[in-house]
């Protein structure tokens, strides 16, 4: 992983609020029709539309906000494996993945050391 690394002092009522609001978010039309397409935002895997999870791009512990524009739908591995990451910070683990690793189309993956 790269070394982008910025710490943002947020409070926790700061937190607590932004939470609320994604939780609005997630009742809303919006959110429906986001997650109606069963797909993550991360990894592209087709999810059954209740086992997708709501993430925030850049996570509210690093400043980010409950908006339209930072919130994505996410499979409940990648959104784990994320967890408090930047989207630079999460690019350079998925292109490091990638280079370790062939994803079929089903899903699985497979190491590319395993290839001869």
């Amino acid at each position: 992983m790269s070394e982008h690394h910025f710490i943002v002092d947020v409070s926790t009522e700061f937190i607590k609020r932004e939470k609320e609001k994604a939780r609005a978010l997630r009742k809303t039309r919006w959110w429906q029709l986001k997650i109606s397409k069963g797909q993550c935002y991360y990894c592209g895997a087709t999810v059954p539309p209740n086992e997708l999870t709501m993430d925030h791009i850049v996570p509210l512990i690093r400043g980010g906000r409950s908006t339209k524009s930072n919130i994505v739908p996410a499979c409940k591995d990648c959104n784990n494996k994320k967890k408090y990451w930047l989207p630079c910070e999460w690019e350079d683990y998925l292109s490091n993945m990638t280079k370790t690793k062939k994803v079929h189309e089903d899903g699985t993956a497979e190491n590319r050391s395993d290839q001869s």
